[in-house]
């Protein structure tokens, strides 16, 4: 199971890098949309908090 985690590793650092030397536009959209997301996320449990305590 190890290795197989492994080898996953491998082949998504792989693909990462693949996707940035072929596409840097792209990837570089990507990575935008998904701190986008992280921060929508985070203000969102922000407001949740926010509420729990008014």
């Amino acid at each position: 199971m190890a290795q197989a985690k492994k080898i996953a590793l491998y082949l998504l650092i792989v693909f990462v890098l693949y996707t940035i030397i072929t596409s840097p536009a792209r990837a570089a959209n990507l990575v935008q949309i998904g701190f986008e997301g992280i921060s929508a996320a985070a203000q969102g449990v922000g407001e949740f908090m926010t509420q729990l305590i008014k």
